[in-house]
């Protein structure tokens, strides 16, 4: 027969039940206590037993106004205990002035009631924490994963919490790690702090872990690779919890624990923006994104969409790009005006007709074509799509009145050893020159690769990694600059708030990260190991592709702006009807299918460049 299930209301009456019996042992004991644990006087314990019902109505309605009996005593902390030191101190005052103004306390010796409040008080919160302790270490554990802490701070006190409040009990922590000598030796919530992060892989044997959690969510990117390094050693697995800009709320729980990813090993601290003053002159605007249904164009539409302008119109050549981007905006921003157009930035007259019907006040160019191998054989559509439309987009924006054209850049314009760089050069060239005699403010920012963006070699490696390898890596020196997609566009609205009108704006990328050590930590993440279950093979340079980027040409020395992660770059200035008469001879060229043409006129726009066409000439240079 089943065992009919216990109504909350009846635990609820149990508890209070319990309470008013710790009521009346306490009041009673108060008085035993005054009289030295001896005999009660008749007299007195006769009116201790008569006032008794008084005290116990009194106690009682202040410990329901207090709500003891919406918590649960598996759960009770010191909030719960707070809330019934309270209510035991205003019931005991309430209950000394209604004996005072009964008898004026003429048979009940003033110390009862202190003597009565700490038997109270030690009574009902002490049942309440042995009843949690006894929940929390001494049952439920069978089968349960054995769970190293790495982090004793706030976040890991609070991981702790929820592990042992789980009703599942899927994992019993049972050690901490740390580098802060403080803690050593120390305990949180019984579990102890065992050793530093050095001492992963030996904590992890001593205490027979089976899983590893990082609990440490204001951690660098540096400091994070060094603990998964050390995780790795131990050979066990491991998972996270995210990063303190990425937490909504203050808790901790279970269904936030993920997979260390590579964002995680290469991300950087988190962008601190002017957002007021960003809001401040994004609210109220019509913004146009060439691009809007890539990558950055996408990322850059959300970040706009929050921000309050009075219509976002976005343009791409993608049909099913631009159908996901509008869907997405859609849904997260449904009141946003939101107008989304099919169209190239290389068509003259769908641009111009964009500009003039639409009136944006402020431009972002992110359309643009970006796969170096690709480019490097396809050098009139490099400059049709990258060049010309540019200088159509850049025209359109100046005849309608924009008051801000922000292109977005590559650290591949620099020195540039491929199509595609030399492409983005011409265009920086031309928009930093035309600001001189437009009306609207030409801004340009240059920053390297972003983390997952389409064509980016993350989401290859990942594919790579699902099919079992082989993982491809053209050389095993070669290094790029990183940045998430996010962290990207925020910097990008933060330098066009910035410009002022021809200015270069330079991101700071951090420090440069080897492929090769991109590859070995995707699959090693993945659970496999490099060179075992997954190969890393090392296919040569493709064409046009460097060993490394750069982000500044020597002509170019850096300043510092207002933001501690935005350089400016010295403008090269070029006389103007010559610039036309080169960016004429491009558009004959792209109408006549003229590959060596091309090739020569971006060869004179750009002296420093590196490309022949077979890729990666000078590259290590």
């Amino acid at each position: 027969m089943a065992i009919p299930l216990i109504k909350p209301a009846h635990i609820r009456l149990g508890v209070f039940l319990y309470d008013l019996s710790m009521v009346s042992l306490a009041w009673l004991g108060g008085f035993w206590l005054r009289f030295n644990l001896e005999e009660i006087p008749p007299h007195y314990l006769n009116f201790a037993v008569f006032s008794l019902p008084l005290v116990l109505v009194v106690q009682g309605l202040v410990f329901w106004y207090f709500g003891l009996y919406r918590g649960v005593w598996r759960f009770a902390s010191l909030p719960d205990l707070i809330r019934i030191f309270r209510a035991v101190v205003l019931g005991l005052g309430l209950s000394a002035l209604a004996i005072f103004f009964w008898n004026r306390m003429e048979l009940t010796p003033r110390s009862v009631f202190p003597l009565y409040g700490l038997l109270l008080l030690g009574s009902t919160s002490g049942s309440r924490l042995a009843y949690r302790l006894l929940k929390d270490y001494n049952t439920g554990w069978e089968g349960s994963q054995r769970v190293l802490i790495v982090g004793a701070g706030k976040t890991g006190e609070m991981l702790v919490r929820d592990l042992l409040r789980d009703r599942n009990r899927a994992y019993r922590p049972v050690a901490f790690v740390d580098d802060d000598p403080a803690k050593f030796r120390r305990e949180i919530h019984g579990v102890g702090v065992r050793g530093g992060i050095l001492d992963i892989p030996a904590v992890a044997r001593k205490m027979s872990v089976d899983l590893i959690l990082i609990a440490l969510a204001t951690a660098t990117a540096k400091e994070m690779r060094q603990v998964v390094d050390h995780c790795e050693k131990a050979g066990i697995p491991f998972r996270t919890l995210p990063r303190i800009q990425d937490l909504a709320s203050g808790s901790v729980t279970l269904a936030e624990l993920r997979a260390v990813s590579i964002e995680d090993l290469l991300g950087r601290e988190p962008v601190k923006l002017d957002w007021e003053g960003i809001q401040q002159w994004l609210a109220g605007k019509r913004v146009l994104i060439t691009g809007g249904g890539g990558s950055i164009g996408g990322e850059l539409c959300r970040q706009v969409a929050s921000q309050g302008p009075e219509e976002l119109i976005l343009l791409d050549a993608s049909e099913y790009n631009l159908y996901e981007t509008e869907n997405r905006l859609a849904k997260s921003h449904p009141g946003l005006k939101l107008t989304a157009l099919l169209g190239d930035v290389s068509d003259w007259k769908a641009v111009e007709h964009v500009m003039t019907t639409r009136r944006p006040d402020i431009v972002f160019h992110a359309a643009a074509y970006k796969h170096v191998p690709i480019l490097e054989s396809q050098v009139r559509e490099a400059v049709k799509n990258n060049v010309l439309g540019t200088w159509n987009v850049a025209r359109a924006a100046d005849r309608a009145g924009v008051s801000v054209f922000v292109l977005i850049s590559t650290d591949k314009a620099v020195n540039p050893a491929n199509v595609m760089g030399a492409s983005k050069r011409v265009a920086e060239i031309f928009c930093q020159n035309f600001s001189r005699l437009s009306k609207t403010k030409f801004v340009t920012v240059r920053f390297g690769n972003v983390l997952g963006s389409s064509g980016s070699v993350v989401p290859l490696f990942k594919k790579q990694i699902a099919a079992g390898g082989p993982v491809t890596v053209t050389h095993p020196d070669i290094t790029r600059y990183f940045m998430t997609i996010p962290e990207a566009c925020q910097l990008i609205l933060q330098a066009a708030f910035l410009g002022r009108g021809g200015e270069i704006f330079v991101l700071d990328m951090g420090d440069p990260i080897k492929i090769s050590y991109l590859a070995e930590q995707m699959i090693r993440l993945s659970g496999k190991t490099p060179g075992e279950d997954v190969e890393i093979i090392f296919t040569g340079l493709r064409p046009g592709e460097k060993l490394f980027e750069e982000l500044f040409h020597e002509s170019e020395p850096l300043t510092k702006t207002g933001h501690n992660k935005i350089f400016l770059a010295r403008v090269r200035e070029m006389e103007w009807e010559s610039l036309m008469e080169t960016m004429a001879r491009m558009e004959q060229g792209v109408e006549a299918f003229d590959t060596p043409a091309l090739r020569a006129v971006m060869e004179m726009l750009v002296p420093e460049n590196r490309f022949d066409g077979k890729g990666g000439r000078d590259s290590a240079g």
